[in-house]
C-alpha cells in the first residue's frame, strides 16, 4: 500500500489552499471531499486584504480580482424607503505596506473553482464523494491510517481536517468542540435571480425593519444574481420556518418595493445560525485541524472563510519543511500554538462586530458597515508570543515603528536593481521560500554566507539598496528601495554608512522570524538551522537524521499534544 505524505479532508477554500501550498513545495499531497461534485455554498462573499495577499502568493490573485468586483457601497432602508448610503472603503487606497486596502467580492464557488485549477496545474485533482469514517495511528506511529466509506484503508503520514463545522475528522478523533449555538440568531440564504433592472446592481441593499431584514447583494460575474439573506419567516409559535423560494418572495414583497414575482430563481438555500465553536485543541498527533473544523463564529465582519485561509498557509510551509528532513517535527507544535489565540480572538472580535451591527440596524441608516472596522482586514494578525519569534536583538531602536518577531512583513513597492522594473517587496518574498533581507552594506556578508549554505534549500537573500547607495555589483534579485517605503517600514533608516546594517528573516508566511543588527549572523544562523536544518542537510527526505541525537526521530511528534492531553486515538472509533 502506497503512502501519502499529506491527506486534506475537504476541499473547501482552507483545504485547497493548503494542497496547493503543499503540492508546489513538492510534498505528495491528496484532498478528498465527500461530496459528490464540487462543493456549492454561497456563504463566504469573499476574501479580505490579508486572505489576497496570500492568493498572491499562490498565484491566483489577479484571476481572483478579474472574476470579483470591489465591495460595493450599502444602501440602506426602512419601511421600504432608501434612509441612508454608507462607503466603508470610501477613504481607504492601497498603502506603501498593503498593496490590498480592502477585501474583494467574489462567489465562494467560483473562487474554489479558480484554486481547484491551480491545483490540477500541480498535478493534483480533488478526489470527490470520499467520505472518511476512521483514523487509526499506524502501530509504528509514523502513519495514520484512513478508513473511507468504501471500505478502503489508506495510509498518509499527515492528515488534515478542513471538513467544515461539522468535521467528521474532529468528531473522529475526540476533540471537544464547545461554545454556543444562538437558536434565537437566525438567518435564512440563498442565491436567487431578480428580474434584470428590478435592483440597482452596483448596490448592495439592505433594509431593515422592526420586524424583519432582507439584505441583496449583487453576484459578481452573473447578470441577474444576487446573494439573499433575511431574516426567517417564523410559525404560530415564533419558530424559524425553513427557507423556501416561495418563503423569499414573502418576505421581498414584505420588506422592499419589489413584488414577489421579481424574484424568478431561489437555490443554495440554507439557514444560519450563530455559532460560536472553538475545538480544544487543533492537533492529535499527526492530525490537525483548520478553518470551520477548528472555529466557527458570527459572520460579522466576513472572517470565517478568511481565518481558515490564513490557517491553512500558516500549516503549510511547516509541514514542507518537516517532511523535506529540514526542520524538526516539533516545528508543527508551531501550529496551535500560532492559530489557537488566533481564533479565539476572532470569535471575540466576530461576537462584538454582530452586536454592534445588531445594535445599528435598530436605528433607521444603520447596516452591515457597522461590522467592518480596521481588525476585519487580517493585516494586523501576528504571533508575537510564539516561540517562532526570535528575541529583537537591536532594541536601540525599539520604537522605531519597526515589525516585531512574530509580526506580518510589511510591503513596500521598489524597483528591481538590475532591470529597473517596478516590483514591490511581497513578490520578492512570494513563493515556497524563507527569505533573508539585507538593508545597508553590512548585510551583504551575512547574506552571502546564508546563499552560500541555504540557497539550494528553498532560503532565497535580498539586499534591498538605499537610493543612494552605490551598487554596480548588486546580485541577483536586489531591490532599489527608490522611495523609501521599506526602510520606513522596516525601521532601518536610510543610513549608508560602511558596516550599518538590518538582517530580516521572513518565514514562508509572510511573518517575522528574526531582525537583527547586520553584525548579528549568529541570530540569522541558529533560527535558519531550526528552519531549515544545517544547510548541509538540505533536501534529506523525511526519515533522513540530521543533526538531532540518534534516538530521535525526525518526524516523530511529541508523545502528546502541546496541552497535554494524549495524542490520536488509538482505534477506528
Amino acid at each position: 500500500m502506497g503512502m501519502t505524505d499529506v491527506l486534506v479532508v475537504g476541499a473547501g477554500p482552507t483545504g485547497l489552499v493548503l494542497a496547493c501550498d503543499l503540492a508546489r513545495r513538492g510534498v505528495a499531497v491528496r484532498i478528498v471531499d465527500r461530496s459528490p461534485a464540487p462543493p456549492r455554498t454561497s456563504r463566504a462573499k469573499g476574501p479580505n486584504p490579508r486572505s489576497l495577499e496570500i492568493l498572491d502568493d499562490l498565484g491566483v490573485a489577479e484571476e481572483v480580482l478579474a472574476a470579483g468586483s470591489a465591495p460595493l457601497p450599502m444602501l440602506k432602508y426602512r419601511d421600504r424607503l432608501p434612509v441612508a448610503e454608507a462607503d466603508p472603503w470610501a477613504d481607504s487606497a492601497p498603502a506603501p505596506g498593503a498593496h490590498y486596502d480592502r477585501g474583494w467580492l467574489i462567489a465562494q464557488w467560483r473562487l474554489e473553482g479558480i484554486l481547484r485549477d491551480r491545483l490540477a496545474a500541480h498535478g493534483v485533482q480533488v478526489e470527490l464523494g470520499r467520505e472518511v469514517v476512521g483514523l487509526a495511528e499506524g502501530a509504528d506511529g509514523r502513519r495514520v491510517d484512513v478508513t473511507f466509506a468504501e471500505g478502503r484503508t489508506e495510509r498518509a503520514r499527515y492528515v488534515v481536517g478542513c471538513d467544515g463545522a461539522h468535521s467528521s475528522v474532529r468528531k473522529l478523533l475526540g476533540i471537544g468542540f464547545d461554545g454556543t449555538t444562538d437558536e434565537d440568531q437566525v438567518m435564512v440564504c440563498g442565491d436567487v435571480d431578480l428580474a434584470e433592472g428590478a435592483l440597482d446592481r452596483a448596490r448592495w441593499h439592505q433594509w431593515f425593519d422592526e420586524d424583519g431584514a432582507v439584505m441583496l447583494c449583487p453576484i459578481p460575474g452573473t447578470r441577474t444574481g444576487w446573494w439573499f439573506q433575511a431574516g426567517p419567516e417564523r410559525d404560530g409559535r415564533g419558530r424559524p420556518l425553513a427557507p423556501t423560494a416561495d418563503g423569499f418572495r414573502r418576505l421581498l414583497a414584505q420588506h422592499t418595493a419589489l413584488s414577489g414575482e421579481d424574484l424568478t430563481r431561489a437555490e443554495l438555500l440554507s439557514t444560519y445560525r450563530v455559532n460560536v465553536r472553538m475545538a480544544d485543541r487543533f492537533r492529535a498527533g499527526r492530525v490537525f485541524l483548520a478553518g470551520d473544523a477548528a472555529h466557527v463564529h458570527a459572520i460579522a465582519g466576513g472572517l470565517g472563510m478568511n481565518t481558515g485561509i490564513q490557517d491553512a498557509f500558516n500549516l503549510g510551509w511547516k509541514l514542507g519543511l518537516v517532511l523535506a528532513g529540514h526542520a524538526d517535527a516539533r516545528l508543527l507544535d508551531s501550529y496551535e500554538e500560532e492559530r489557537l489565540p488566533v481564533a479565539a480572538r476572532t470569535l471575540d472580535l466576530t461576537s462584538e462586530r454582530l452586536r454592534a451591527t445588531l445594535e445599528a440596524i435598530r436605528r433607521p441608516g444603520g447596516g452591515l458597515d457597522a461590522a467592518i472596522t480596521s481588525d476585519t482586514t487580517g493585516l494586523g494578525v501576528g504571533y508575537r508570543w510564539s516561540s517562532l519569534a526570535a528575541t529583537r536583538t537591536d532594541t536601540s531602536q525599539a520604537d522605531d515603528g519597526a515589525p516585531l518577531p512574530g509580526d506580518r512583513a510589511p510591503d513596500a513597492p521598489c524597483t528591481d536593481a538590475a532591470t529597473g522594473a517596478r516590483t514591490r517587496l511581497h513578490r520578492v518574498l512570494a513563493g515556497p521560500g524563507t527569505t533573508v533581507l539585507g538593508f545597508g552594506p553590512g548585510g551583504a556578508a551575512v547574506l552571502r554566507e546564508v546563499a552560500a549554505a541555504y540557497g539550494e534549500a528553498g532560503v532565497r537573500t535580498c539586499r534591498v539598496y538605499a537610493a543612494h547607495e552605490e551598487r554596480a555589483e548588486a546580485e541577483p534579485g536586489a531591490v532599489v528601495d527608490d522611495a523609501g517605503h521599506a526602510a520606513a517600514a522596516y525601521g532601518t533608516g536610510t543610513s549608508g554608512e560602511t558596516g550599518a546594517g538590518t538582517v530580516v528573516v521572513v518565514r514562508p508566511d509572510h511573518h517575522v522570524g528574526v531582525y537583527a543588527p547586520a553584525d548579528d549572523a549568529d541570530a540569522v544562523r541558529e533560527y535558519l538551522r531550526r528552519l531549515h536544518g544545517t544547510g548541509a542537510s538540505a533536501g534529506r527526505p523525511e526519515g533522513t537524521p540530521t543533526d538531532r541525537t540518534p534516538d530521535q526521530s525526525p518526524d516523530q511528534p511529541p508523545d502528546r499534544s502541546v496541552d497535554g492531553s494524549p495524542g490520536m486515538v488509538d482505534a477506528v472509533r
